[in-house]
């Protein structure tokens, strides 16, 4: 798996943000049998930031925790058959299948950690599992997918034993 990772403003978190990214990215994908190798970008940056995407691409004027940046259409969630026949969707030098982008607040993963009650390495985590379903077609607008996810999620963090 490739992860392009990058982080911006002077505000770090208290956890190796890189290697954890890629352990979740790679049990996430691994828990939804994704039989290929992917690419992932990943982008740390500040409420600002992330108020000023969130506004541009989903019409809210807010900051918030994490967005997502699919790449590619799923006829259904989790289900990694035909995205051969997508134009653009493997990388054309690796091969690697790119799932698209996540972009999370660093302010966010810190004050959720504490508004409830875990740890900074839980909230990151949580956040990026939850946002590797959103690259892999899944959703939560409906409460019958919002149910699914969350399902998803928990099965997940167990995984990595990374617990509440």
């Amino acid at each position: 798996m490739t992860l392009y990772y990058e982080e911006e403003g002077a505000l770090k978190l208290p956890l190796n943000g890189e290697k954890e990214a890629r352990r979740v990215i790679e049990g996430a994908l691994e828990y939804a049998e994704c039989p290929y190798e992917a690419e992932v970008n990943l982008l740390l940056t500040m409420n600002e930031q992330i108020h000023e995407m969130n506004l541009e691409f989903r019409g809210i004027d807010r900051p918030t925790d994490v967005l997502s940046f699919p790449m590619n259409e799923y006829e259904v969630p989790g289900v990694f058959d035909g995205l051969e026949a997508q134009e653009d969707a493997f990388h054309p030098e690796t091969g690697e299948l790119m799932l698209g982008d996540i972009v999370i607040s660093k302010e966010k993963v810190l004050a959720q950690a504490e508004e409830y009650g875990h740890s900074v390495e839980r909230e990151y985590a949580f956040l990026i599992a939850h946002s590797v379903l959103h690259l892999i077609g899944y959703d939560h607008i409906e409460e019958e997918e919002r149910m699914v996810m969350e399902t998803k999620q928990r099965e997940i963090m167990k995984r990595l034993d990374i617990l509440r």
